[in-house]
């Protein structure tokens, strides 16, 4: 009895063994562990800027700027949070330089995602999601010309860790949150298990609602008002989903775009192909994050989608870590793409020999 009860032992032993390695070695193969980073483009460095931590940025082409968000993600990760800034650049100058347009902005502000639309002749309406000490909020400004005015803070219960947003006409807007738990044993289980409990909110202009659900990690978002498509993205399973916006808001979901890599913030180009900065090995980046290594590779992707089925993904630049760390959006212009990070202490503008934008 007692040899019987060892043997079942073994065996519950075993099968226990045999799961946690096989859930292990599903997170190395599902993050991208073991992929070959190649130094890899059809281009050149022109310029490296030396701005930390410029996370978004996001390019006007009709009136041909970029808007960068900038902070230093490790020394706040340290305790020694340092402020962080917006800048203007001015495209059409041969040598654009970065202008900060918050110099005299008071209150802390660690910006990360950030959407504009234009309103008026010259003026448009930021929107940038801001991280002060764990509490959450969105911070909304006028932009005139490359001069930025404070309008008003915005907060719901629904921020629970607000990670990239997009603008619409009429004050409206959708958010991403990346985790579901801000803090705590329940923001652990979510990121080691890889659970796809995260959302995107939509605020209507008077009232906050949940309109998509199940998500690993909600990451970067855009809207095409064009084909009236809203895509989402989940670098936790190197996805983009791609949602049909409901008159009401409501989203209904078309399909998933498998990337092989881990997606981050998403935008457009004129043509309205889709352009993503991207971190091929998360567990790599997790471990540069936590300052366990030096580098962390980057990759931009393009991706030309035509419709349900319907698209190709093209791999624009793919870097071990030693240009730029971590990847996170890219913005062409001309035959150029501005590449920002997590928390490097420069950003990327590269002059690209193959780009047909």
């Amino acid at each position: 009895m007692a040899k019987r009860k060892r043997r079942i032992g073994l065996k519950v032993f075993g099968v226990l063994l045999l799961s946690l390695l096989g859930f292990v070695l599903y997170t190395f193969w599902s993050t991208g562990f073991f992929r070959n980073i190649e130094n890899r483009f059809d281009g050149e460095i022109l310029r490296k800027v030396n701005i930390t931590g410029v996370e978004d940025m996001q390019i006007s082409y009709e009136d041909d700027f970029i808007l960068l968000s900038a902070d230093d993600r490790r020394a706040t990760h340290q305790g020694n949070p340092v402020q962080g800034h917006l800048y203007y650049m001015d495209l059409q100058d041969e040598n654009p330089q970065p202008v900060c347009l918050t110099t005299d902005l008071k209150t802390p502000f660690h910006p990360h995602g950030i959407s504009m639309i234009k309103t008026d002749t010259q003026k448009y309406k930021v929107y940038v999601i801001n991280h002060v000490e764990k509490v959450h909020t969105i911070e909304v400004f006028d932009l005139y010309n490359d001069s930025l005015v404070f309008k008003e803070t915005l907060k719901h219960e629904t921020m629970i860790s607000p990670n990239d947003i997009v603008a619409l006409e009429g004050g409206k807007y959708y958010f991403t949150n990346d985790h579901a738990y801000d803090k705590g044993f329940g923001k652990k289980v979510e990121e080691y298990g890889g659970f796809a409990w995260c959302n995107v909110i939509y605020f209507d202009g008077s009232d906050f609602k949940e309109v998509a659900d199940g998500i690993a990690y909600a990451n970067g978002i855009n809207f095409d008002k064009e084909r009236n498509l809203l895509f989402v993205a989940s670098p936790r399973y190197f996805l983009v989903k791609v949602y049909e916006v409901m008159p009401d808001g409501s989203l209904a979901f078309i399909e998933n775009i498998d990337c092989g890599t881990g997606v981050d913030n998403i935008e457009f180009d004129p043509d309205g192909n889709i352009w993503i900065g991207c971190h091929p090995s998360l567990l790599t980046f997790s471990a540069w994050a936590a300052s366990k290594r030096e580098i962390s590779p980057s990759e931009i992707i393009k991706i030309n989608y035509k419709g349900k089925g319907d698209y190709t993904i093209e791999s624009i630049f793919e870097n071990d870590g030693t240009a730029m760390s971590a990847a996170t959006v890219a913005c062409p212009y001309g035959d150029q793409i501005y590449v920002g990070n997590v928390s490097d202490n420069h950003f990327l503008i590269l002059s690209s020999t193959s780009s047909d934008d």
